[in-house]
């Protein structure tokens, strides 16, 4: 008897104790937020790459379109620049292309030159899907296009490798098309 008193003291004594609840509390939550919190890191840099992948293709079509024709060189020296605007995420998946895109008096769109890395040129004088309302007949655009894979560091989250493909149209600055001397 005075053993079952002793034993309900004791218990309802443990129950009224309260010390070890916070500590408790913790371990239950923390992975929770440390999941949530790489979650979070993850999906900001993959939302940050996304980001660089459309900045890259606007800036490589911008760079070609404020010029009346460019070279190989030249447009190598483009993509180097869109390495650099990736950068620090790696560079090895980023794959670019500048096309020079025409519409002829009926509005059907052709390439007129081509030039990529990572991404096989178009053919020259193939025919390319452009909107009509981005084009006219007899005008010309610069088709800046940039894919990149964007794979996270961590992984704990995030499993799966990411594809961001970006495409930006723009009308030439100088002249009414910008040719390419030895494309």
């Amino acid at each position: 008897m005075q053993l079952m008193r002793r034993s309900r003291r004791t218990l309802s004594g443990l129950v009224a104790d309260a010390s070890g609840v916070a500590a408790l509390e913790f371990a239950l939550l923390a992975p929770i937020l440390c999941l949530l919190y790489f979650g979070m890191a993850e999906l900001t840099q993959g939302v940050m790459a996304e980001r660089r992948t459309a900045h890259t293709a606007s800036t490589i079509g911008d760079l070609v379109a404020q010029s009346s024709t460019t070279t190989q060189a030249q447009v190598t020296q483009i993509f180097s620049i869109g390495d650099a605007i990736v950068y620090p995420y790696p560079t090895t998946p980023l794959k670019m292309r500048i096309t020079s895109v025409v519409a002829d008096a009926q509005g059907k769109t052709t390439v007129a030159w081509s030039q990529g890395q990572g991404l096989a040129a178009l053919a020259k004088g193939s025919s390319v899907s452009v909107s009509a309302n981005l084009i006219a007949a007899n005008q010309s655009v610069i088709m800046a296009e940039a894919d990149y894979t964007y794979t996270p560091a961590v992984g704990y989250v995030m499993k799966a490798s990411v594809p961001f493909n970006e495409t930006y149209y723009l009308r030439p600055r100088l002249s009414d098309q910008v040719t390419c001397a030895d494309c």
